[in-house]
């Protein structure tokens, strides 16, 4: 018997409501390792090492010679798989700012003991060496971390879109190719039911998913990112991602439009016809507030925790964490008043920070456009509830 995972009844369920299901029932049922809670993190499950262990028996692992594996902690098994096979590993620098890849190289005539040291995130660190974006890499197997993944290869990750930006990438850099096989590797239960309609043109499938008790091969039919779509991407993250910088001018070279989204430098809102939102506007028709003060080294998963713990989750938030701020919207100004309340004397470890209408700042939305859902609502929780198959 398959063991039990969940099944989603509600129509409208969100990323984030599946996100925050699956987090919540790894706690309850003690189901991870250190770090906890697991929330707003890649869950370090228990049983890991052992549904890693399993990407060495695919196929597709044997015939490849260079693997990506993300730095989560769960994925350590991989990891140290794929150096015991004596395979190229490559491993996404932390958050993209110091390039895209790290090559992890063992000491010479590394023991077993060395190579499972290699693996671990503090090994990734100490043996590691930069892979230019000049460099001829040829990525055959991709290893991802999930917070959820349905049998259809649909993937959700912890929100932060890293995993989706370092694909697109390297689809850019022609590292990878439409044979490239994506695998990602979690516990039984966060193999859940994600409607479709969740799925975007920018979201990473995967082709097989590892547990402590299966491997599923999804034959997903979703195609994966085509490469990056610069239109969802602002001129702060180039700013924080300086190798997205390097891969725009070349794009731009090519002959390909590489125009950015709406948001500036200053985290204003362009409008269509160029122009910035009136500084002016009345508070009464702001639903966006002004994180200030953020400390360097935050993570914006560490911000995201606070927030959820005063209620005060966003619709969309904008990082700038760079600049020392971040952007709130919640697309509703009554809510956006009752954030501001909920988030007075906010600090975050030992740091104070400062919240205020973002005036200037109207909702998010580009006039015409409907709003996308994505705020975390009562109404909009979906009735879960446990499946046996």
């Amino acid at each position: 018997m398959q063991p039990s995972f969940f099944h989603i009844h509600s129509v409208g369920a969100t990323k984030w409501d599946i996100r925050q299901k699956v987090w919540d029932y790894i706690e309850a049922n003690n189901l991870a390792h250190f770090p906890r809670p697991v929330h707003n993190r890649i869950p370090n499950f228990k049983g890991a090492h052992c549904a890693c262990a399993a990407v060495a028996d695919l196929e597709s692992f044997h015939r490849t010679s260079e693997v990506k594996v993300d730095p989560d902690k769960p994925l350590e098994g991989a990891r140290l798989a794929v150096l015991q096979a004596r395979k190229t590993l490559l491993v996404p620098t932390p958050r993209l700012r110091a390039g895209l890849f790290n090559r992890i190289v063992p000491p010479q005539g590394a023991s077993k003991e060395d190579l499972h040291v290699c693996s671990t995130s503090q090994g990734v660190k100490d043996f590691s060496v930069p892979v230019g974006l000049e460099a001829k890499v040829r990525v055959d197997l991709v290893v991802v971390g999930s917070v959820a993944v349905s049998e259809k290869g649909y993937r959700i990750g912890k929100g932060e879109g890293y995993a989706d930006m370092e694909y697109a990438m390297m689809v850019s850099m022609e590292a990878i190719s439409s044979a490239t096989v994506v695998v990602t590797v979690v516990h039984d239960c966060q193999v859940v039911d994600i409607p479709e309609e969740l799925i975007e043109k920018h979201d990473l499938t995967v082709d097989y998913i590892l547990t402590p008790t299966r491997v599923i091969q999804t034959e997903c039919k979703w195609p994966k990112p085509q490469g990056i779509i610069w239109t969802k991407l602002n001129a702060d993250m180039l700013e924080r991602i300086p190798v997205l910088q390097k891969l725009r001018a070349l794009e731009q070279k090519s002959g390909k439009d590489v125009s950015l989204g709406r948001a500036d430098l200053r985290g204003e809102v362009v409008r269509p016809g160029g122009g910035r939102t009136d500084a002016g506007v009345d508070d009464r028709a702001v639903n966006t507030l002004h994180l200030g003060g953020v400390p360097a080294g935050l993570r914006v998963s560490e911000l995201k925790r606070s927030l959820q713990e005063r209620g005060a989750l966003p619709q969309r938030l904008i990082w700038q964490g760079a600049n020392g701020r971040a952007f709130l919207d919640y697309g509703d100004h009554e809510k956006a008043q009752a954030a501001l309340t909920a988030l007075q004397a906010l600090s975050i470890n030992g740091h104070n920070m400062q919240v205020a209408f973002a005036r200037g700042q109207r909702s998010r939305r580009r006039p015409g456009v409907p709003q996308r859902t994505g705020k975390v609502t009562e109404s909009q929780t979906p009735n879960w509830s446990l499946k046996r198959s």
